[in-house]
């Protein structure tokens, strides 16, 4: 399982970078996730599945990533938690770098915890759980 979670986690980081360069493949950023998910943050918990709407609004969260100045993101840390033979919480620590008009960039490390289940060849993510993404960026000045 080890082996699987960090090639999912090395590709994924490699689409953020392609995306953050304008050049998203929907289909491999869906290829991440598993049918259905779920997501945890200060705002609430939802429910999706990995269809047209959720590439729409993975479009639009990049678009709105490169819009606010974010110039990279990149994995710092990965541990991961096993809980049985299929599933595992992985813990990616991200470091993002942002430019901002007329300052300094400023980098903002910040964790996400993944919730990854490997059923078959590979590792796909069935649930997220963040911090609140808004209020960090606005005490960094980006928005």
């Amino acid at each position: 399982m080890e082996t699987s979670v960090r090639r999912l986690f090395a590709r994924y980081e490699r689409s953020i970078a392609q995306s953050l360069a304008g050049d998203t493949d929907m289909d491999e950023v869906a290829s991440f996730y598993a049918s259905e998910f779920i997501a945890a943050s200060p705002t609430g918990v939802m429910a999706g599945r990995n269809d047209g709407r959720l590439r729409g609004v993975m479009a639009q969260g990049y678009a709105r990533y490169r819009a606010i100045g974010t110039k990279e993101m990149r994995i710092r840390g990965l541990r991961i938690s096993p809980m049985d033979e299929n599933h595992c919480v992985a813990h990616v620590a991200w470091r993002a770098r942002y430019a901002r008009k007329g300052r300094p960039d400023v980098t903002i490390d910040f964790d996400v915890h993944y919730l990854v289940q490997k059923l078959g060849a590979e590792a796909t993510i069935f649930g997220w759980v963040t911090g609140d993404e808004q209020a960090l960026l606005r005490e960094h000045g980006i928005v």
